[in-house]
């Protein structure tokens, strides 16, 4: 075919073209973990937020450092739900795949739904690169993939093509390729190109030849989806009906570090964050790292219980003391936090899951350390313990476990996990008149007699927080007993039981002031599902699509989980079954059953990855025999 009559095909072919479109679209980006495939997703995500769209996203990236090239171990992958309409999951089926090399179409291709649209790059299917994936013929060729809406793509080849008259390395041009793919996708699915190219240009401003690289890539590949015959149509999903204000795509990670700087500014304190690096909690340390004008200091401590002492240490001093960790760190803070407890000191300890036990899967997201958090100290220990319920939630949490632990002088757990703290959905920007108020009153004058009493509480039994080099104020705490009142080390054993139910008495008073648990849908009837944390989003959703069939199902969310709202006994009696799903093995359904005496069911998921919706809506059929 000659230049002229192949450029008159490609316009015809663009004429025909039509746009078909959808509520909704789940794409997935898959590919070696040096593909780029999170940077991929990432501007997706972006890109679908500025175009107006609801957003939920789920990272997926491997444990190992850099995991062989081509392996199944090695494989990274990145999931965007977007539509016209709020969503409160990443999604279960996926509609369109990318899988930049074989080991990518393995691991995924199990999510797509039948019918979905699979772009491979059909350059990366080579000889070597089959058997690292296990495959023994090519399913790009045997007939496997004939469910599937395949579309083989020699990307490496074209991206070359498109950067061949740059100065760049092999090695440099092929890791555009990703965003030659995302051009792809993005003309699939009418994405806007002036997001990503003003964040490549702000990205590479000081290296233009790379910055041009990827600019070139995108549109390349933009360019190319209008001349596939394997796709005639376009997707359209609609802007969704968002509230007006001011608005940001948001990760939990990021919204626990603003969190945290903005309740030091409520508060009127240094926040000093002592955190040892451990997956998935590091981001909150590299956010808060660059923070340091707005009163924020960062120490990363050589170790879990050198950040645990140095969060203490701040918060005896008066600082807003803070450390950040997952399940492994836990345990070995657990002595250190027993001290701040006898102390009654005001540290707030951020765990963010992930699956276990030891080392376990550290990439990968669980919720099995709540009972740890409750109990896994010596002696009667008690802690507030909280949990977030979505990414953008995790600012308004932290700011109120920050209060509760400074108004009550008691350690505080934030209870998040490894979906939360990579996913991503939209948040509103708050005003800051909007922001709880945090007060703090330190002592300034010893007690009528002259002497100061450390352990002389208010009525709500919380004692006093007196600042070291505060004169007449010298005082003594630490991790031996405490006679009341004097702060004398006492081994009475009157006093000891004293001191230990005042302690517990004083976080149980916490109840007074919190929220009572709410419930979406029917205030009485057949089944109630009550959860906790990450699994959120399955509910509600699952919940939604149950009520709108006619099912008598509600769902309730515990965001205190010690002490547990006043009421939540009486929701649970209010109905016929209590359904309580958890990505553990029933930590929750234990607590609820050993409290209040109501029996629950549980769905305990632990893969390493939250729940799907249908999971849990198979589930509600199945107790109430739908």
């Amino acid at each position: 075919m000659s230049a002229t009559a192949e450029a008159m095909t490609k316009a015809s072919l663009s004429k025909q073209r039509h746009i078909e479109e959808r509520p909704e679209v789940v794409v997935r980006f898959a590919g070696d973990s040096g593909d780029g495939m999170q940077l991929a997703g990432t501007q997706f995500s972006n890109a679908s937020a500025v175009f107006g769209n609801d957003i939920s996203t789920l990272p997926d990236f491997p444990a190992e450092i850099r995991a062989p090239a081509g392996s199944l171990a090695g494989v990274s992958g990145y999931q965007i739900h977007f539509s016209s309409y709020d969503i409160y999951t990443p999604g279960d089926r996926v509609n369109a795949l990318v899988a930049m090399n074989p080991a990518a179409l393995k691991t995924n291709i199990k999510d797509l739904e039948e019918g979905g649209i699979l772009i491979v790059n059909s350059d990366a299917f080579t000889t070597s690169d089959l058997q690292k994936a296990g495959y023994k013929t090519n399913p790009l060729e045997d007939g496997s993939l004939k469910k599937y809406r395949l579309v083989a793509v020699p990307i490496t080849k074209l991206n070359r093509e498109a950067l061949s008259d740059l100065k760049l390395s092999p090695r440099e041009v092929d890791r555009c390729r990703n965003f030659f793919v995302l051009g792809l996708v993005y003309w699939l699915y009418e994405r806007p190109l002036e997001p990503t190219l003003r964040w490549i240009k702000e990205k590479f401003a000081r290296n233009p030849a790379v910055m041009e690289a990827n600019i070139r890539a995108l549109k390349a590949g933009y360019s190319y989806g209008e001349t596939l015959e394997e796709l005639p149509v376009q997707y359209r999903v609609p802007k969704a009906k968002i509230a007006p204000g001011r608005y940001r795509k948001i990760t939990g990670n990021e919204a626990t570090a603003l969190g945290l700087v903005t309740a030091g500014q409520l508060a009127g304190k240094t926040l000093v964050y002592c955190s040892y690096p451990i997956t998935p909690a590091s981001d909150i340390l590299h956010t808060l790292a660059e923070m340091r004008r707005y009163g924020v200091v960062t120490i990363q401590a050589e170790d879990e219980i050198a950040a645990i002492g140095a969060a203490i240490g701040a918060s005896f001093g008066g600082a807003l003391g803070v450390t950040g960790t997952s399940g492994p760190g836990v345990c070995l803070k657990s002595e250190a936090i027993n001290l701040a407890v006898m102390a009654e000191l005001p540290v707030v300890i951020i765990d963010v899951q992930r699956a276990g036990p030891s080392t376990g899967m550290p990439t990968k997201t669980e919720q099995a350390d709540l009972l740890q958090a409750l109990f896994g100290r010596n002696g009667e220990s008690p802690v507030v313990v909280l949990a977030p319920a979505s990414p953008a939630e995790c600012f308004t949490l932290i700011i109120e476990a920050i209060r509760l632990a400074v108004s009550y002088m008691t350690p505080v757990f934030f209870m998040s996990d490894g979906y939360l703290a990579n996913s991503a959905e939209p948040w509103p920007i708050p005003k800051v008149e909007e922001l709880p108020k945090i007060e703090i009153k330190h002592p300034t004058e010893p007690n009528e007699d002259g002497q100061f009493m450390p352990y002389k509480r208010d009525h709500r039994l919380v004692r006093p927080w007196a600042l070291p080099g505060t004169p007449g104020l010298e005082h003594r705490i630490g991790g031996l007993e405490k006679e009341d009142v004097t702060g004398n080390v006492s081994y009475d054993p009157l006093n000891h039981e004293h001191m230990v139910r005042t302690r517990a008495q004083k976080v149980a008073n916490i109840a007074d002031e919190i929220p009572p648990l709410s419930v979406l849908g029917p205030e009485t009837g057949d089944l109630l599902v009550i959860s906790w944390g990450s699994t959120y989003g399955a509910i509600v959703a699952a919940v939604e699509r149950a009520q709108r069939k006619g099912l008598s199902v509600a769902c309730a969310q515990l965001r205190y989980l010690n002490p547990m709202p006043k009421n939540t006994g009486e929701v649970l009696r209010r109905y016929k079954r209590v359904l309580v799903p958890e990505l553990n093995l029933g930590h929750l359904r234990l607590l609820l059953q050993g409290r209040y005496l109501v029996e629950c069911v549980g769905l305990n998921k632990v893969q390493g990855r939250p729940f799907l919706v249908s999971e849990i809506e198979e589930k509600i059929h199945q107790l109430l025999q739908v």
